[in-house]
Order: C-alpha cells, then sequence, then structure tokens
C-alpha cells in the first residue's frame, strides 16, 4: 500500500483504524421502479445464438414471441445481448449496430418489436470493452444512456468484463475552487480553510499556490468539508486543485450538501509541474454550500457499487430528457446490473438498478442450475417490489434438460421472484416447452406484486422445500427434488404460519391446491411424492370460517 503523501504516522495509523466500506452506508436512494411492478419478462439472445445475431433474427423472435402466445403470458422484452454492435463508435462518439449484420440501424430494429406490441433491451459492459471485446461504456456512461434513450431501450443489461475499479487513492488536493458555468472568474479555497475528519491531515506544501495540502483521504479514512458560498442557485465548476504525485489512478468524491454526489477520477501523474486542476460541473444552492471530499473506495464492492450507480443515474437522466424533448411520456429503462455476485450487489443494487445478478452465467446442465439455485435462493430478504435478485436467464428447452428439468428450473425461478428472461429459440420451441413457460400459475406466482421471494424453509441434503407469501394472503408452496431419486416430502401447514417471513394467517382449516391441474383439498398437511429432478408446487390458503 503506497504513503500517498501521508505523514509516516498516520500511514501506521490506519492499518488499525476502523473504517466503514460505502457499501454498508446504504445512502442512496432506490432506482426508479418506473413502470416495473414485478419481475421483467422477456427473452434474450445470449443462451442460445451468443455471437450469430442479426437483425432479421432478432426480429423473427419477436414474431415468435407474439404468435405463440407469450406476449399474451406476460412476456414484454427482446433483448439484445453482446455482438449487436460495431467495433467502431460513429463520428459522434456514440455506439452503433454492426454495420453488417445490423445494417437497417437499432433504431429501425426497435420500431418495429415497438409495432409488434413489444420493448427492446440492449447491453453493454462496465468496462472499456464488453465480454466479447466490443466497445462498452465505462466512461461514456452519459453519452450510451443517452443514445439507447433516443433509441426507444426499455431494459439495459451492464455486464462487469473488463471492469477499471475507482482507485482506494484520494489525490492530495491544496484547494477547490468555484466557478459560474461559464464564467472566467472562480472563488479559490485553501486547504487550510476545510474542516478534517478521520486520517485527513495537514501536510505542510512546497512549490504550491499554498503552504499546505490535504493528505489521509484515502478509503473513506478521512475527510475534508469546505463551506462554499455562491450568490445564487444553479450549475457550477468545481475544480480540485490537486498537489502532483504519484504514477497511480486516483479517486475523489465530493459530497454537495450531504446529498448529490459527484466523482472525478485523475490519471498516474507526470511531474512535469507540481499541480493539476480537474473539474467537474455541480448544482449549488444560493448562500452557503457544503463540499465534503473524500476517497469512497474502502473495497472493490464499493468501487462495482458507484459505477454501476452513475450508469443509472444517466439512464434515468435520458430517459426523462428524451420525454421532455419529444413531448412524449417517459419510456423508463429498466436497469439489470450484470456483476456476477462476486461483490455481494444484493446489498447495494437496490440503489443502482433494478435488478442484479447473484450468479456466474447459467447453463443447460442440472447439476450447475442447481448450484445457481444455491447461490440465489438465501438472497431473498433483498428482494421487494421493482428491485429483484437474478439467477440468471432461463435455459428453459435448452440442452437436454428432460421435461421434469424444465418444469423445476421454471417453477424455481418463479418461487424466488426471479426475472424471466427466456434464452432458448422460440422458433423451435416444443408445445410442451411452451406450455411450461405459459404456465399460468407459475407466471402469477413470479409475478405477485408482494415482491416478496421464496424462503427455502426446510434445507435436505437432496431436495428443499420453498415457502413464499402471497399478496391475497395465500403462500407457495414448492418441493424441489434437487438429486437422487423418487422422495415422499411433507410439510404441516403450521410450518407456514409459524415462519415469520411467510406468516400465514392462522385458520381452522386450509384448502391447498397443486398447480398442474390438482384438485384442491382441504387439509392442514401437504403430502406429496417428488420425482428426480422435479418439483412440485402448492397454493395454500386459509379457509373462510
Amino acid at each position: 500500500m503506497k504513503r500517498n503523501g501521508m505523514c509516516p504516522i498516520c500511514y501506521l495509523k490506519q492499518f488499525f483504524t476502523k473504517r466503514q466500506a460505502v457499501t454498508d452506508l446504504h445512502t442512496a436512494k432506490p432506482y426508479p421502479t418506473g413502470a416495473l411492478t414485478a419481475p421483467p419478462m422477456g427473452w434474450s439472445s445470449w443462451n442460445t445464438f451468443k455471437n450469430r445475431i442479426d437483425e432479421d433474427l432478432i426480429y423473427e423472435q419477436a414474431v415468435c414471441m407474439k404468435e405463440k402466445g407469450l406476449l399474451d403470458a406476460g412476456y414484454t422484452y427482446i433483448n439484445l445481448d453482446d455482438n449487436w454492435h460495431s467495433s467502431l463508435r460513429d463520428a459522434e462518439g456514440r455506439l452503433q449496430g454492426d454495420l453488417a449484420t445490423f445494417s437497417r440501424g437499432i433504431p429501425d430494429l426497435v420500431r418495429r418489436i415497438n409495432a409488434l406490441g413489444l420493448k427492446v433491451g440492449i447491453y453493454s459492459s462496465n468496462g472499456t470493452e464488453t465480454c466479447e471485446d466490443l466497445p462498452a461504456s465505462l466512461y461514456h456512461e452519459r453519452v450510451d444512456a443517452d443514445t439507447f434513450a433516443k433509441w426507444g431501450i426499455e431494459y439495459f443489461k451492464y455486464d462487469f468484463c473488463h471492469n477499471e475499479p475507482l482507485s482506494g487513492y484520494a489525490p492530495l488536493i491544496y484547494g477547490i475552487s468555484v466557478a459560474a458555468k461559464g464564467e472566467r472568474k472562480e472563488t479559490f479555497y485553501p486547504a487550510s480553510e476545510a474542516r478534517l475528519e478521520g486520517l485527513a491531515r495537514f501536510m505542510p506544501a512546497k512549490n504550491l499556490p499554498t503552504d499546505k495540502y490535504i493528505s489521509g483521504l484515502d478509503r473513506n479514512g478521512g475527510s475534508a468539508e469546505f463551506k462554499v458560498s455562491v450568490p445564487a442557485a444553479g450549475e457550477y465548476v468545481l475544480t480540485l486543485n490537486v498537489y502532483k504525485k504519484g504514477k497511480y489512478k486516483k479517486c475523489a468524491m465530493m459530497l454537495i450538501n450531504g446529498e448529490d454526489d459527484y466523482i472525478v477520477e485523475t490519471p498516474p501523474q507526470k511531474i512535469w509541474n507540481y499541480t493539476a486542476r480537474f473539474q467537474i460541473p455541480v448544482s449549488l444552492k444560493e448562500g452557503e454550500n457544503t463540499v465534503k471530499v473524500f476517497n469512497p473506495v474502502f473495497k472493490r464492492a464499493d468501487s462495482a457499487m458507484l459505477q454501476y450507480r452513475r450508469m443509472g443515474k444517466y439512464l434515468v437522466e435520458a430517459a426523462e430528457k428524451v420525454a421532455k424533448d419529444t413531448n412524449m411520456p417517459v419510456k423508463p429503462i429498466v436497469f439489470s446490473i450484470c456483476e456476477w455476485g462476486a461483490n455481494r450487489p444484493y446489498m447495494w443494487g437496490k440503489t443502482a438498478g433494478n435488478l442484479w445478478r447473484t450468479t456466474p452465467d447459467i447453463r443447460p446442465v442440472w447439476t450447475w442450475m442447481v448450484t445457481i439455485y444455491k447461490l440465489n435462493v438465501d438472497r431473498y430478504p433483498y428482494s421487494d417490489v421493482g428491485h429483484y435478485n437474478d439467477p440468471d436467464m432461463l435455459e428453459v428447452g435448452n440442452g437436454t434438460l428432460t421435461y421434469d428439468e424444465n418444469f423445476a428450473h421454471f417453477a424455481v425461478w418463479c418461487m424466488m421472484a426471479a426475472p424471466l428472461i427466456l434464452g432458448n429459440d422460440l422458433r423451435a420451441m416444443p408445445d410442451n416447452v411452451v406450455k411450461i413457460v405459459t404456465d399460468p400459475d407459475l407466471i402469477k406466482i413470479d409475478q405477485d406484486p408482494l415482491g416478496k421471494a421464496a424462503k427455502r424453509i426446510v434445507k435436505g441434503l437432496d431436495a428443499d422445500i420453498l415457502a413464499r407469501p402471497l399478496s391475497d394472503g395465500s403462500a407457495a408452496v414448492c418441493f424441489f427434488n434437487k438429486f437422487g431419486g423418487e422422495k415422499d416430502m411433507a410439510l404441516d401447514v403450521a410450518a407456514l404460519v409459524n415462519d415469520g417471513y411467510v406468516s400465514l394467517k392462522p385458520a381452522k382449516s386450509y384448502i391447498v391446491r397443486e398447480i398442474q391441474g390438482g384438485d384442491a383439498a382441504e387439509t392442514d398437511r401437504i403430502v406429496s411424492r417428488v420425482r428426480t429432478h422435479s418439483a412440485r408446487v402448492y397454493i395454500v390458503t386459509p379457509k373462510e370460517q
């Protein structure tokens, strides 16, 4: 760890100073839900087609979605995954469709798919390139969000390949300057006027316009707060005046009046001069403002969260701007965070987007799908309306999965309130797969407006029991046989009443109905024989007295 301008004693002290990760603070507002009141349903190109996509194939999938009744069942989005775009940005620096395979352009494809009553989603990565090494959106967040909104995109999957994390080191600041946007005159606030907290310290300066600079702002260990006064509310330019030191990247966050935050990244510094200026536009209120400067990156998860929040902010702004410019209703963009779960996105995803991957990529292999399920199922407390755990897209109808495996896969994803994003070739989808993915009872469970995911109330080596509270006062129960042969499984309804999360209403008796054509029966105990690699799902309803 570099000393980064700190005094030797302060440098040693930081190893014994407890500090809090920004991802644990949960100070940001939730990402807007827009019209999203249930997990999104749709189709994505990746699982089956990967890089073998073109505009005709995508449109054919959209036509099949409508003709096979998927649109009527609730499937709304047609999502272009990686490989939709050219390796070249256009003359304005904007992403564009592959110049051959999407030669008519993405806006044309969006219009044609919209005409079918469907919405369109698109893909990029929170990195310098996508997972297929095409141009991505890190450092281009604002222009890419603007591009997608102008195209009419309504779903955005943001991957994590080629990510460059924010640095945990802070620039050494000898003051800040503020100027009204468009004006040359600026007001300088020297480091000596700042109020310091934590490990932040004034250090003697040489070859600088002031006699002090501020160190110790690294890794959320310290902060410097300036009082800034302006004559009128509006847009201003805030400049960090930096003492150049260290051939490594640095990062600072400016928290304005405890609410709005802005991030400035500085590159590795060449010492041809001792000072540098790094600027960012900010909004200030009339009179006195507080500007708190610190580095927010204590651990890697902090960087991921802040970068995803930044893109989410621009998606919201871009959608609102397009609506204003066209005098049309806002088309909210569903934001799908595809971070793979490594940085615990379930802890902070609600502040950045609508759904967040909790797992590595899925594959149409039963053992791997069970692994994905295990990684996601215990994250149930983090799911609520408009914000969902994402165990990745569906593999129903892919690979060599049996009918029972396809049904169990779909049923368990519905129990977990997962997004239902199909990944098969809709043109070749057999009737028995159509029957599974359009099952009205399972979809109703997934789309339940309460938004609470299932809890695993019985955990077994080979079989689990899941239970999910529903908005009408009933509960969904799933017997899930993961491995081994047929199993006899049972559950007392009292367990649903006594569980604080499920909280089934107490009653003298209950009606239990299996969703796949089973007769309803009045009982206080569910008993079932479940085939291997299969699931059986029940609705339990208190009987009105």
